[in-house]
């Protein structure tokens, strides 16, 4: 009923004026209908920019390996118990009723803890509201959603309402976990002020040691060997470990766990086929998050797949990517990744601006550019495709939406390639239409 109403409302009156009120009304309306859920179960929030989704699995495997039921809502995928869904609504915080529902599956399942992935985008709906939260982890921030926020202060704005939810949480006791070498971290806890804040740094990592093998650090006395990579990586298993450690779930549990955590779908993750090079699937879309993903991967040679963040957003970032690329990259490969409704070789334009000497392919069609990547490829390259993660589908014009998954497409490609390992590879794959440096700007070729 009240969905109903909040929808005709929306409706009749403008989007500008009604659509604070619309979100709001669907918030609390989800919340009445489900009997407030969140008051019944540990509500954990994880925030920032980058990092959320693998904060997310990790805490996930720490309090599974603690002997707890849990769910998650996040980008990667909607978990209840033993139930995992790959997340395919395209939003990493789905909005209207589906969290307050979500959390009443959870309770239903005898879940004890749920963890809910909490973006800018969804405060701006009101999909934060009406959630009790018991704690929140802030992992970073930096330029992200401009076009859509206005600038960064009303991003960081956004991103500290999640913090001050807290203050306004039903919950008797809660935390804030903030990365303490953020320059945010002190307004988050600021914010929070009734709750207790627990900083986390790479101060805390005794003895760290990022390879692009893998990560060793003492925590608490306790050295933790990971086969996550990068130092990124190192702050989100530090978030999560602080995060248990409010819990009072012991120190040998979290090794425990954080060692069993091979990979994260589409975060750092690499595919592996028998192949006598290595190929990366990250969904690094910002300049910050792409080089040190770059970074994590030392100084092999890298073919760089990248297609430089979606159409009608964040223009600013695409030729700050592009200089990225070719400082560190030996060749890249620029691409289609979710246009919408903008010209997608204008994107593409706009990213080769960066490039001043790296040799670079255009390749639109995203497929028949990571078979390109495979095709240069040698025993000395390292492989890294970035911007879509898990991204279920590529958005294109008039809300059109193709499905898709880099890691799969990598596989069926590695095995097309594998099977006809014995015929000489081609020079120059369909649908390559630029390489070299162009002084002029990049342009779609004229059709004959």
């Amino acid at each position: 009923m009240f969905e109903k109403l909040a929808r005709f409302m929306r409706r009749i009156i403008p989007a500008k004026i009604f659509g604070p009120s619309y979100h709001f009304t669907l918030a609390g309306a989800g919340a009445f209908r489900y009997g407030f859920p969140s008051r019944k179960i540990f509500l954990l929030g994880v925030t920032g920019t980058k990092g959320k989704t693998s904060t997310v699995e990790l805490v996930n495997a720490i309090l599974e390996k603690a002997g707890y039921k849990t769910a998650i809502a996040g980008t990667l995928r909607i978990k209840i118990g033993d139930v995992s869904e790959r997340n395919l609504f395209k939003m990493t915080m789905p909005g209207r009723m589906f969290l307050q529902g979500f959390l009443r599956r959870a309770i239903d399942a005898g879940c004890q803890y749920a963890i809910i992935e909490m973006t800018s985008e969804g405060v701006r709906q009101f999909r934060h509201r009406f959630l009790d939260l018991d704690a929140l982890i802030f992992t970073n921030i930096s330029p992200e959603h401009i076009e859509s926020h206005g600038s960064y202060e009303k991003y960081l704005v956004a991103k500290l309402s999640l913090a001050r939810s807290l203050t306004s949480s039903k919950k008797k006791y809660t935390w804030m976990i903030a990365n303490g070498d953020d320059k945010e971290a002190k307004k988050f806890c600021e914010v929070a002020d009734k709750s207790e804040c627990i900083s986390y740094s790479l101060h805390d990592a005794h003895k760290r040691k990022v390879t692009p093998a893998q990560t060793t650090f003492t925590l608490d006395g306790v050295t933790i060997t990971s086969r996550l990579l990068g130092e990124f990586n190192l702050y989100n298993m530090l978030a999560a470990a602080s995060f248990a450690k409010t819990q009072g779930i012991p120190i040998e549990t979290v090794k425990t766990a954080l060692e069993g955590v091979a990979m994260i779908r589409g975060r750092f993750e690499a595919v592996e086929e028998g192949q006598n090079f290595r190929v990366i699937v990250d969904y690094a879309h910002t300049p910050d998050s792409l080089e040190k993903a770059y970074g994590a991967l030392g100084d092999t040679r890298k073919i760089c797949m990248l297609g430089g963040t979606g159409g009608g957003r964040d223009a600013w970032k695409r030729a700050v990517m592009g200089k990225i690329a070719d400082r560190e990259c030996s060749h890249i490969i620029l691409t289609n990744e979710d246009p919408y409704d903008e010209d997608p070789y204008h994107i593409v334009n706009m990213i080769a601006e960066g490039i001043a000497k790296t040799p670079f392919d255009i390749v639109m069609d995203r497929r028949e550019a990571i078979a390109r990547a495979l095709q240069l490829a040698d025993k000395d390259s390292t492989i890294i495709i970035t911007g879509k993660g898990t991204d279920p589908y590529i958005m294109g014009p008039n809300g059109s939406k193709t499905p898709w998954d880099d890691a799969s497409v990598v596989r069926e490609e590695l095995a097309h390639m594998m099977t006809n390992e014995s015929e000489q590879r081609p020079t120059k794959k369909k649908g390559v239409y630029t390489r070299g440096i162009s002084k002029k700007k990049l342009q779609k070729p004229t059709r004959k």
